[in-house]
């Protein structure tokens, strides 16, 4: 390929999908496909061999789960609209109040759109240990879900759930000890309920993830709390580490002693979570380095955006890089595929499907009516 591309790897998402698979059957409990974190929905069918439901925070990922992966969502959202929280209700198995006036506002016009949709609401157990605060949903101030000492002793009768998200690509060692706040705080209702939902976050995919204590925690929950039904909606973990985004070097520009070699892909356009976070991405073949290291094939890695800050880091790699050369971005199918946006007018990168055959799909391709169409 000589434009940029996303490429997903269908052996590394199908061994995601059955270590999710397994651990769902250990753990009695359901994993669902967060879309904030991945949507690319021709991958649902592959998708659908392991799980079945997805949850969604928005009208149009509500329409995604019903119409492309064939199934109504869980849904949940920090504010519904009069205008769309019809249309939500009708694509939604579970659907989950972010506060109580919310929660007054609209759940009499749910059930009678969708009788059967299991309404829910989000608590906040004012505890988290995601250290930056542009991810973390329990800093103070918090705009998100409902503190203990704000419901009433005895819920409103259609509410059946409760939902908690505090993690950010966590292990099981952070959800034990959330746990532990989670039960503190808001045990005296659970016997009202009849499913808890732990969010996102649980990275169960990631390499040193320990798997057995997530099992452990969860048997004990299920000891205590026998009638629950326990959800949990991971994004990252069911696409990590399942596909790069390749990238050719288009020039190298040098100011005070700095080597840039600018690539046909944005960080701000294709990365952004690289600028957003700050995450540092892993380069194929490159080494970060930091303050003070220097190296003969050193180079800053600058995105093809007219935005000054577009860039990140300075490599070394173990040739000189030119015009031409790929340089391949590891683990950029979470997230990143979902957040892309088409400032500038950059050209966006493809979206291929790397099949266990080795055949490699071309998902999708963008043009120029791709991008005049955000305008119109």
């Amino acid at each position: 390929m000589d434009t940029p591309i996303y490429i997903i790897e269908e052996e590394r998402l199908r061994r995601n999908l059955q270590l999710i698979s397994d651990v769902a059957k250990r753990t009695d409990s359901e994993w669902i496909l967060a879309f904030k974190s991945f949507a690319l929905w021709k991958t649902f069918p592959v998708f659908r061999e392991y799980i079945n439901a997805t949850t969604a925070s928005s009208l149009n990922e509500a329409l995604l789960a019903q119409r492309e992966f064939g199934a109504r969502c869980h849904t949940y959202s920090p504010a519904y609209t009069d205008a769309e929280i019809g249309e939500i209700a009708r694509c939604s198995s579970h659907l989950t109040f972010n506060s109580l006036t919310q929660y007054n506002r609209f759940h009499a016009r749910v059930r009678a759109i969708q009788p059967d949709c299991s309404i829910g609401l989000r608590v906040n157990p004012e505890y988290s240990e995601v250290g930056t605060d542009l991810y973390n949903p329990c800093a103070p101030g918090t705009r998100f879900g409902i503190t203990a000492d704000k419901l009433p002793q005895m819920l409103p009768i259609d509410v059946e759930g409760f939902h908690c998200h505090c993690h950010c690509e966590s292990g099981a060692d952070v959800f034990e000890r959330t746990l532990r706040h989670i039960e503190e705080k808001f045990s005296a209702w659970f016997q009202q309920l009849k499913w808890i939902n732990f969010g996102g976050g649980h990275l169960v995919t990631r390499r040193d993830y320990d798997v057995e204590l997530l099992v452990h925690i969860v048997q004990g929950f299920h000891r205590r709390y026998p009638h629950l039904h326990v959800i949990f909606e991971p994004g990252s973990a069911f696409a990590w580490q399942t596909g790069p985004l390749v990238s050719h070097v288009v020039d190298i520009v040098e100011d005070k002693g700095i080597r840039t070699a600018i690539l046909d892909v944005s960080f701000t356009c294709h990365m952004p979570d690289c600028l957003e976070m700050p995450y540092m991405p892993e380069v194929r073949g490159g080494h970060i380095l930091h303050e003070g290291e220097n190296g003969e094939y050193a180079y800053r890695l600058g995105g093809n955006s007219c935005l000054s800050g577009d860039f990140m880091g300075m490599w070394r790699f173990d040739h000189e890089l030119k015009v031409g050369d790929e340089v391949i971005f590891e683990d950029m199918i979470h997230y990143t595929t979902v957040k892309t946006n088409m400032f500038n007018g950059i050209t966006h990168p493809s979206i291929g499907m790397l099949h266990t055959d080795g055949q490699l799909e071309i998902l999708r391709q963008f043009g120029y009516e791709d991008y005049r169409n955000r305008m119109d």
